[in-house]
């Protein structure tokens, strides 16, 4: 997954053990598919900013900027 941004080796080890090993993968899952795995795989340790980095990483921006209108509709989806 290279350096990919707003995911970090704890990230990406996280998507490895759910059998995503490539920034494609993410983004024809889309963020709300991978994070909806990802909370299975992990429970405990997957929260909401997994979700916000992932959709940051689609979009090539960091998750600090993502706008608080997507963080919302993202988590609408999930919900």
């Amino acid at each position: 997954m290279g350096d990919m941004r707003n995911l970090g080796p704890k990230s990406r080890q996280w998507l490895a053990e759910i059998g995503i090993t490539t920034f494609e993968e993410i983004e024809r899952l889309g963020s709300v598919e991978v994070y909806r795995r990802l909370k299975a795989s992990r429970p405990r340790e997957v929260s909401f900013n997994m979700l916000y980095g992932l959709e940051a990483a689609i979009l090539n921006i960091p998750w600090q900027y993502l706008p608080q209108d997507v963080k919302d509709q993202l988590r609408t989806q999930i919900e």
